[in-house]
């Protein structure tokens, strides 16, 4: 078995991510591109956005650290660290309030 700690993820995400001119770095820490399942930690500093994309199938984010806002057509939300969504099955964005970490998991076939 190999344990991993989130919040040491996070944290080193979160120093890649503010070292980026993106603003942002992400880790897979399980799944690829052939599995049903996909865990990624994603930081973002402050500010800096995941643009709006597409649903890749069913999805949750959980905050790891900080907050965010995610935006769909219908609805906004802001999170902040320990608060879970499932994510709708629409098209959606991602917007740093803070510097954050969250973690994505995706079910890539239903």
């Amino acid at each position: 078995m190999d344990v991993q700690g989130l919040a040491e993820v996070a944290d080193a995400q979160l120093e890649l991510a503010r070292a980026e001119s993106s603003g942002r770095h992400s880790v897979t820490l399980m799944g690829d591109r052939d599995s049903d399942l996909r865990q990624t930690v994603i930081a973002l500093a402050a500010g800096h956005r995941l643009h709006d994309h597409e649903s890749p199938g069913e999805a949750t984010l959980q905050v790891l650290r900080g907050d965010v806002e995610l935006t769909t057509a219908s609805a906004d939300e802001t999170l902040g660290e320990g608060d879970y969504l499932v994510i709708p099955p629409e098209r959606h964005g991602l917007t740093a309030v803070t510097d954050c970490a969250v973690l994505l998991t995706v079910a890539t076939r239903a």
